[in-house]
């Protein structure tokens, strides 16, 4: 019996609209001349769909024009460090505090200039504004006279490129560094203008009386005075959705009273809603939840990985599971020694030197934590429920006798959280 035609275009309607949703996930900017230009045509024409679910659902806003499509999210948690910016070069090592601070002064350079800027015009811009005194009172001092600090501007300048922000008309960053050069670019204001994901303006934010960055930070992302029940349990919806969509596992004991008994009463509603416009599978367990992605391309961080430090963290990964409270981090180092003489063949030379430990832990702890299996303590590193998964019980033998007389089968038995 054919199907009918209704039943497939519906079926096509739904498949598209969650491979525009996935892309606005991975890529909440995307533009219409790039890598991602089917996928931006995808977002344009399930725009009002889009906008729909993400603002009732999440609280995020989606705007869509020609050129553009940019879904301004708000994290569930505002402090993360998990996740930070990194270089689009092959070592991708994560943004230090001086190359975020290094990152706003170039976009404040950026939005007061021309449509055009050599880099070398935009390092003087950003030593200029490095020099106000509010700034140089927080201990942030750059001359760019040093080859270390001429490349954090570089990395920040390859972000943008990457973002969109800019576009390389002649030269590159590599000669700048060096000195030998400098380099153009075309600087794209209307992507530039889309950056800034707030519920108010920075500028308008009150300083005075404000103390510290988190103050500010829950001021610049605000939601509307909560005075109704109404209004409240929309907030605790959005929260939870924005966590459900982008923490890789939301655990209980992380949630207030009120999230958690909201939680509790409509687990189904908001799980099965994401999965409907996601594709993501709900994994509910006793300590939390995790939404799975059986495509494996909603992430940013993945384990298990290849090579030598997909190996180690495994191995760690496992080790920790089998702990009962925190492992102090020298206590892992120990147990990298350990590793490297019983599996050394399979990794790389510069793993098995001597000294290498401490920075092969701090890779390995940054990406468990990353993805919520591990999370750092004045104790050390102390398992979080989910890493269960990778802890290995005893071997167990079966006998196998009915298929292969004489013959045993030895497997591996996990434990489940």
């Amino acid at each position: 019996m054919s199907t009918p035609l209704t039943e497939v275009l519906e079926g096509r309607h739904t498949a598209d609209l969650q491979r525009a949703a996935r892309a606005l996930l991975k890529e909440p900017l995307l533009l219409a001349h790039g890598p991602h230009t089917d996928e931006f045509r995808l977002v344009r024409r399930h725009a009002t769909e889009l906008r729909d679910w993400f603002d009732r659902n999440a609280g995020w806003s989606l705007q869509v024009d020609a050129g553009t499509a940019r879904l301004r999210k708000a994290p569930g948690a505002l402090t993360d460090p998990t996740h930070p910016a990194r270089e689009t070069t092959r070592a991708a090592a994560p943004f230090t505090r001086r190359r975020y601070v290094l990152l706003c002064l170039a976009l404040a350079a950026l939005e007061r200039g021309e449509a055009q800027i050599a880099l070398g015009r935009l390092a003087e811009q950003v030593v200029l504004d490095a020099a106000d005194p509010h700034l140089a009172a927080s201990g942030i001092v750059f001359t760019l006279e040093r080859r270390d600090e001429r490349l954090d501007l570089a990395a920040v300048v390859r972000l943008l490129l990457g973002l969109g922000v800019l576009r390389r008309v002649a030269g590159d960053e590599e000669a700048y560094v060096s000195g030998a050069g400098d380099a153009l670019y075309d600087v794209e204001r209307r992507v530039l203008a889309g950056l800034l994901a707030t519920r108010v303006g920075p500028s308008i934010v009150q300083a005075d009386g404000v103390d510290g960055f988190e103050e500010r930070l829950a001021q610049l992302t605000a939601e509307t005075a909560l005075d109704s029940d109404e209004l409240r349990f929309r907030a605790i919806r959005h929260r939870l959705t924005r966590r459900l969509l982008d923490d890789p596992v939301l655990y209980y004991d992380e949630l207030t009273d009120a999230e958690l008994s909201y939680l509790t009463r409509q687990r189904g509603f908001l799980t099965a809603r994401i999965s409907e416009l996601t594709g993501l599978v709900a994994e509910v367990r006793a300590e939390g939840i995790a939404m799975v992605d059986p495509y494996d391309d909603l992430t940013d961080v993945r384990m298990p990985e290849q090579g030598t430090h997909g190996h180690i963290t495994l191995l760690l990964a496992e080790h920790l599971a089998d702990a009962t409270g925190p492992v102090a981090t020298a206590d892992l180092q120990r147990r990298i020694r350990e590793l490297a003489a019983e599996h050394g063949g399979f990794w790389s030379k510069t793993a098995k030197q001597p000294g290498a430990e401490p920075e092969l832990v701090e890779q390995a702890v940054a990406k468990l934590a990353a993805l919520g299996l591990a999370t750092r303590t004045p104790r050390g590193v102390e398992p979080r429920p989910a890493l269960a998964r990778y802890a290995v019980g005893e071997i167990v033998v079966r006998d196998s006798a009915v298929r292969d007389p004489g013959a045993a089968a030895t497997t591996r038995k996990a434990k489940h959280s």
